[in-house]
């Protein structure tokens, strides 16, 4: 009897230690709390990272799916930008604040919310990746149909309202022939900056085109173009409208060569 008591004992005494001792593994468990750092990998670290490019502050131009010292001051600089603690980790005060979508994100998450807004009848216009005017009204009309605060903002729960009705779109599956040119930033007063924030001198090898937006949506558009490779959408050009694109080439001879328009076959792949 006495040792079926002492048995007892120890595994409440065992019981409340682990409680105490780790609480943020309890939290995790019932919150869903997601904490990755440098050095971490997997599909946690692929959607950190497409967030941080909606938010323009992740400086590559796609995602790796693993943590490291580029990600890790793409997360600093977004816990400075939204006054968070600046430690470069990703926890959950982090992944929370990041997956809010507002006015000026650009990417795969905002094409997304379009998808969906339209599905529910609530916008019109082509979904270009960009949360412009337009996706805003969008939002606001949504939240009030529900219910919901009008701020044009979609927190979290505009996104679960959003998923609990519609599917998240892509523009995969798109095969078109378009007319293409060849852009580069080796030149004089080349700034080399995209319309995503993606600084193409400091990543050359980077493959990039620039897209009508209404066509291709900005920003989470992953392209396979023939003669060029897969590429993401991540600019825009004052001439690039309708079916056309115009692709990157780190060396000025090599975009030369591109030629000035030809057509080429894109298969949108994601």
């Amino acid at each position: 009897m006495f040792k079926s008591l002492r048995n007892l004992f120890m595994i409440i005494v065992v019981g409340v230690f682990i409680m105490i001792s780790a609480p943020s593994l309890t939290e995790a468990a019932m919150g869903g709390d997601r904490v990755t750092a440098n050095g971490s990998s997997g599909s946690d670290v692929v959607e950190l990272q497409d967030y941080l490019m909606t938010k323009g502050v992740f400086p590559y131009y796609t995602a790796t799916g693993y943590y490291g010292d580029i990600t890790e001051e793409a997360v600093e600089d977004f816990q400075r930008k939204r006054n968070l603690k600046i430690d470069g980790i990703a926890g959950p005060q982090t992944y929370n604040t990041v997956q809010v979508l507002r006015k000026g994100d650009i990417g795969k998450q905002v094409i997304h919310i379009q998808y969906q807004l339209k599905e529910t009848g609530h916008y019109n216009s082509s979904i270009d990746g960009i949360y412009g005017s337009g996706t805003v009204s969008a939002v606001k009309s949504f939240q009030k149909q529900k219910g919901l605060a009008v701020d044009g903002i979609a927190g979290p729960n505009t996104r679960s309202a959003l998923d609990s009705l519609a599917r998240r779109g892509s523009a995969a599956g798109e095969t078109w022939t378009v007319e293409s040119t060849a852009f580069t930033a080796d030149c004089d007063g080349c700034l080399g900056m995209t319309r995503m924030g993606l600084d193409l001198k400091k990543y050359p090898d980077a493959k990039v085109i620039a897209v009508d937006p209404s066509v291709i949506p900005l920003g989470g558009s992953i392209v396979e173009v023939e003669g060029y490779g897969v590429a993401i959408a991540a600019d825009i050009g004052g001439g690039i409208n309708g079916k056309s694109i115009d692709v990157f080439i780190p060396n000025r001879d090599d975009a030369l060569q591109w030629g000035g328009r030809k057509d080429v076959r894109v298969n949108i792949i994601e």
